[in-house]
């Protein structure tokens, strides 16, 4: 079982490693298009077009399930996608607002997102279907993204990024924040620092490993021995092949072999 999973940059890989700790006895191939990231600040056309030519080429690798490890590129190509490759399961990202809405106490919620992400349709219809009632503060968190990239998580630069998008949203009394970002999660350490044990932060990744898992299970693609074995990791950047190496080293233990290329017009294996 081939699963693929997509993202502007390093941010999905976030994701990839908390779907090889439940499914660890899956193949997964993961694409990180770092020769374009950062995706918040594109047109949706655009995303929309790098994404399907990343879709393709997952295909090719036999992948029957996608994810779209990348808010801004669900916001921008999710539908697009399904119309587009109906044989193929996608699963895409949204910013938690539902789950946000139910624990706040406030009635007031931050959410950090790119541009694109608060401009695409997938997040205000979130926010029109489950917020009424809920006040919320949003902000782009412009560089962290770069930051993050490098492997940055917990410098002075990164910091002060993110006091100036939360310190004002605490002055507004919230007491929940929204990862809308799949790179965000790399630095929840940073963001309790600031916000305080009192402040929720809500990172969907475990929301998106359990519909993977359903999906697995509902379209009858689920074995077993996916639990307790251990399939292959192949991962693919269209960016410098080392430009994954501070996160990688970061997030999987040494023993993984993962096979790192570049991609999409040519493969070039470091494993």
């Amino acid at each position: 079982m081939n699963i693929g999973v997509f993202d502007s940059g390093v941010g999905g890989l976030w994701i990839l490693k908390h779907l090889q700790e439940e499914l660890p006895g899956c193949n997964y191939v993961f694409f990180g298009d770092q020769a374009h990231v950062p995706y918040g600040t594109r047109q949706m056309e655009e995303i929309k077009s790098f994404s399907e030519d990343i879709t393709k080429f997952l295909i090719e690798k036999n992948c029957k399930i996608i994810v779209i490890a990348c808010n801004t590129a669900s916001a921008a190509s999710l539908l697009y996608l399904r119309e587009k490759f109906p044989e193929i399961i996608f699963v895409g990202m949204e910013p938690a607002i539902k789950p946000a809405a139910e624990k706040t106490q406030t009635k007031k919620v931050g959410v950090l997102a790119t541009p694109a992400t608060f401009q695409g349709q997938l997040y205000n219809s979130v926010v029109e279907k489950f917020a009424q009632g809920v006040e919320i503060f949003k902000d782009t968190c412009p560089g962290l993204v770069s930051q993050i990239e490098k492997g940055d998580l917990s410098s002075k630069g990164t910091r002060a990024i993110l006091e100036k998008a939360l310190l004002p949203m605490l002055e507004k009394n919230i007491d929940t924040v929204v990862l809308g970002c799949t790179h965000y999660p790399f630095v929840i350490p940073l963001i309790k620092e600031i916000v305080g044990e009192k402040v929720n932060v809500i990172d969907p990744t475990s929301a998106i490993v359990h519909q993977v898992l359903r999906l697995l299970i509902e379209h009858q693609l689920f074995d077993e021995a996916i639990l307790d074995k251990h399939g292959q990791i192949n991962i693919f950047t269209s960016g410098n092949i080392n430009g994954m190496n501070p996160i990688l080293s970061k997030l999987f233990d040494s023993s993984l072999c993962l096979c790192v290329r570049q991609g999409l017009t040519h493969e070039k294996n470091i494993c």
